[in-house]
């Protein structure tokens, strides 16, 4: 694999070499990405990509962390960081709104309720970025993010800029059909209401929400995708591991589903007891938990 550093000279004022990626996520652990890069805008987003392609070096787009564990010995290639303003604008015309993919899926709820438009307030208190939201089709049972997109922009495996809409858009439970490695923007159809019964709905799903997940203070995340019908964090929990730790990563005792990452954990203790917890389950109740965490 080519180094990609001094293949990618041209870019070198976005780019920052062996840079730790551990402060980009929830968990707060792991290695070093060989090259981070933060691209002011389209333009320099997409020359910079086909470069990569060109040069068959590998690029991955982190967003808010949420749900990624990195490994400690690092990720090879480019990591993007879509954090400039120009991917993380929010743009409101009636009812339609555009947003940027690496922006705050709380920044698109507030600007949202500021205009009066309602539908994603149910999913205050999840925390990510636009682009992973609408890859994970982040939500609950009372609504998910992606029955209100109606487009979304990216870059393809050749570089290209393209539009997925209408029948190229699917989503279903914790998923979403498109692949592209780039997520740019996103449009999204939301219904006008009272700004007071929006902000009253905001603040009972905040509340259920920061009920049941671990403390804010804590650096955690979502283990498994919930089996059809089923709860991942009730199978856990029957299975006897509420609590349960390997190293310094502990299975919550305020939901089993997710992992707390304590003080000195590796993404070695956070795979172990993610192996534990899967087969505990599989042997009490004979169900595969799909993983929800993803790894690099």
């Amino acid at each position: 694999m080519p180094d990609a550093m001094s293949h990618l000279q041209p870019f070198s004022a976005i780019l920052r070499p062996n840079e730790s990626l551990a402060p980009f996520t929830l968990l707060k652990i792991g290695g070093p990405a060989e090259v981070l890069a933060a691209p002011c805008g389209l333009g320099e987003l997409t020359a910079l990509f086909r470069e990569c392609l060109i040069k068959n070096i590998p690029v991955r787009v982190l967003g808010a962390g949420a749900n990624l564990l990195i490994r400690e010995e690092g990720v090879r290639g480019v990591v993007l960081r879509l954090t400039a303003p120009a991917f993380c604008e929010v743009h409101i015309e009636g009812k339609q709104v555009r947003a940027g993919c690496g922006g705050a899926v709380s920044a698109l709820i507030s600007a949202a309720a500021r205009h009066g438009l309602a539908g994603l307030e149910t999913l205050v208190g999840i925390p990510g970025s636009i682009g992973g939201a609408l890859r994970h089709n982040a939500g609950d049972r009372t609504a998910e993010i992606g029955q209100f997109c109606r487009a979304i922009d990216v870059l393809d495996a050749a570089g290209q800029k393209q539009t997925r809409a209408g029948a190229d858009l699917r989503f279903a439970y914790g998923a979403c059909n498109i692949d592209d490695p780039i997520l740019v923007a996103a449009d999204f159809e939301l219904e006008s209401d009272h700004a007071e019964a929006i902000v009253k709905r905001m603040r009972k799903s905040w509340i259920q929400r920061k009920a049941t997940q671990p403390y804010t203070f804590q650096a955690a995340a979502r283990a498994f995708k919930n089996p059809a019908g089923l709860s991942a964090s009730a199978l856990i929990e029957q299975s006897g591991l509420l609590g349960t730790k390997v190293g310094a990563a502990q299975v919550s005792d305020r939901d089993a589903n997710y992992i707390v990452a304590g003080t000195g954990a590796t993404s070695r203790d956070v795979l172990r007891l993610i192996e534990l917890m899967k087969d505990r389950v599989q042997e009490r109740f004979n169900i595969e938990l799909e993983q929800d965490l993803s790894v690099w």
